[in-house]
């Protein structure tokens, strides 16, 4: 008998998303269970009885799905469900707090349908946010040059120092931070640069048409703020790599198509197996494979 799949949904909100159990429905999950409330200290009886309510063969068709709007706090709730694990008894778990990690991906990817990331110079606008973060932290992972901007320089290098101790060695001389009110420095960053995302906060102009101009090398810009006004001075929510000159631009649902499809692909993955835990590397991963099959 093949037992029904299982979807837990831990969200730190008062409420638990309705974005996310949608597309969860829409994965093809039997059943849904949702919490909401969740913090690190109360998330482990829970996971225990995901753990121990089915034999190891089994386990693969329970999963658990880690969400809210605080990304940081979903990351630490992540942590604490790996902790209740031990030997053969484990569920399969993905991490998308605040949509970041599936967000991240997706623009990462529609990048790379235009440039070699290993032979780029991206710029990381709003990179102190959740998204930015993880934008900046894959890009390093393909080997992309990175500059990471905040309003505030200190901001910026602090992120930086983050990225440095997570991802290790491999961002020496790859990694900068400058602050947006340096126009000097940023110009120059921008002159530099051939790829550019935005990730800053709904409603805040992150990139005039004017700066846009600086950045005469550009092949991308990604603008990944649904809310007006745009991020980036002149490009349009629905833009789906339009040509503007020699660049590609795309808004925040010219990226939505591919975040959904990477949501929905990555939450049917959990149920392939018992021992997966899917960040924003391995839900990359899962977009590869999605970019892959569509190449074809």
């Amino acid at each position: 008998m093949t037992l029904p799949r299982i979807l837990i949904q831990l969200d730190s909100d008062s409420h638990a998303s309705v974005f996310d159990a949608v597309v969860a429905v829409d994965s093809s999950v039997d059943q849904l269970l949702q919490y909401a409330n969740m913090e690190p200290t109360n998330v482990r009886a829970l996971v225990h009885g995901a753990m121990f309510t089915r034999s190891p063969k089994d386990l693969k068709n329970t999963a658990v799905f880690i969400g809210g709007s605080n990304a940081a706090l979903s990351d630490s709730i992540g942590e604490e469900v790996k902790q209740a694990f031990f030997g053969p008894l484990r569920v399969s778990v993905m991490v998308d707090g605040n949509g970041a990690n599936t967000t991240a991906a997706a623009a990462v990817l529609c990048a790379a349908r235009h440039v070699d990331l290993s032979a780029t110079t991206a710029l990381v606008l709003g990179g102190t946010g959740p998204v930015g973060m993880r934008v900046a932290r894959l890009l390093l992972r393909k080997n992309s040059q990175v500059i990471l901007t905040s309003r505030e320089p200190q901001r910026a290098e602090a992120a930086c120092q983050s990225l440095r101790n997570r991802i290790g060695a491999q961002t020496d001389g790859q990694l900068s931070a400058i602050g947006l009110a340096d126009n000097d420095e940023f110009n120059l960053a921008l002159a530099r640069t051939t790829v550019i995302f935005s990730c800053g906060a709904a409603g805040a102009t992150l990139l005039s048409a004017d700066q846009l101009a600086h950045a005469t090398l550009a092949k991308v810009a990604i603008d990944l703020n649904a809310v007006p006004p745009a991020g980036i001075e002149g490009i349009v929510i629905t833009d789906k790599a339009i040509p503007r000159g020699a660049r590609f631009d795309y808004g925040a649902i010219g990226v939505g198509g591919l975040k959904m499809q990477i949501h929905r692909e990555s939450i049917l993955s959990l149920f392939t197996r018992n021992d997966l835990f899917l960040d924003a590397e391995e839900i990359y991963a899962v977009g590869e494979k999605i970019e892959k099959a569509a190449s074809v």
